[in-house]
């Protein structure tokens, strides 16, 4: 069974700084290339930092509002304007029952793409944004990783559909992230291997089986492994492990 390797670079301050240290930890052959999804919830305080390393910024739907009234409060010292124009989506999607069409034509006039998918109610906004990111590549052969923030907080129901996506595109990288955790998924299909960077993660991580159980896990480097362990949502379910300081494995909590 292949390894998947997986990293938290994107949190270190710069895209040279995130380069650098996954070079130096073998953790890709090519560059990673990132893609930045907000929906609408409150933006985390990390934001302009994902920005920063993200190649193509997609705002689903409501989340267009949470970009144009936010983002300029994480810079009180400058013009608003000019941050909303420094801080333009290249793509606003979704059934567009949400975003204001004052925020629309602001960033439809700096060059934002708008496309409405209303017509498609059976899926969710992030789902839609997905697909439109997975259209312009193939993720694998590009080295795609999918930053969603906006996913975790709010009504429950979105969180579990934000969740679902996770399973629908099992084979693309996606992490949701909000101001305390993160949120991937490990396909059954391979064995982990999870790289942290401990002085902003740990030393808290949740491994949950959604589905069905995992029915053999095993674990290195957190402070009480699992050796082929079974673990399911109704009976086994781990809330919380502890990582030692120097190991690198399964990774949810962080501090910023």
């Amino acid at each position: 069974m292949d390894v998947m390797i997986h990293s938290s670079n994107f949190l270190l301050p710069n895209p040279a700084a995130a380069a650098a240290a996954d070079n130096i930890n073998g953790l890709t052959s090519r560059p990673r290339k990132y893609a930045l999804i907000i929906l609408n919830q409150r933006l985390p305080r990390m934001t302009p930092l994902l920005w920063s390393h993200a190649q193509l910024r997609v705002c689903a739907d409501g989340g267009a509002n949470r970009l144009f009234d936010e983002l300029p409060k994480f810079f009180p010292q400058d013009d608003a304007v000019a941050v909303r124009k420094k801080y333009k989506p290249d793509v606003i999607k979704g059934d567009m029952d949400s975003v204001r069409t004052e925020v629309v034509d602001f960033y439809s006039n700096l060059g934002t793409a708008i496309i409405d998918a209303s017509y498609d109610q059976d899926t969710t906004d992030l789902h839609k944004c997905v697909i439109y990111i997975h259209g312009l590549s193939d993720p694998q052969k590009s080295n795609l990783c999918i930053l969603v923030v906006g996913a975790l907080g709010g009504r429950f129901d979105h969180e579990i559909g934000n969740i679902n996506v996770l399973y629908h595109f099992s084979s693309m990288r996606i992490i949701l992230l909000n101001d305390d955790c993160l949120i991937q998924l490990l396909p059954g299909t391979h064995h982990h291997e999870i790289h942290i960077n401990p002085s902003i993660e740990g030393p808290h991580c949740g491994l949950a089986p959604f589905g069905m159980p995992s029915q053999s896990t095993t674990t290195t480097g957190l402070q009480w492994d699992l050796q082929e362990t079974c673990i399911s949502s109704t009976e086994d379910i781990l809330p919380q492990v502890h990582l030692p300081s120097s190991q690198l494995y399964f990774v949810l909590r962080y501090w910023m």
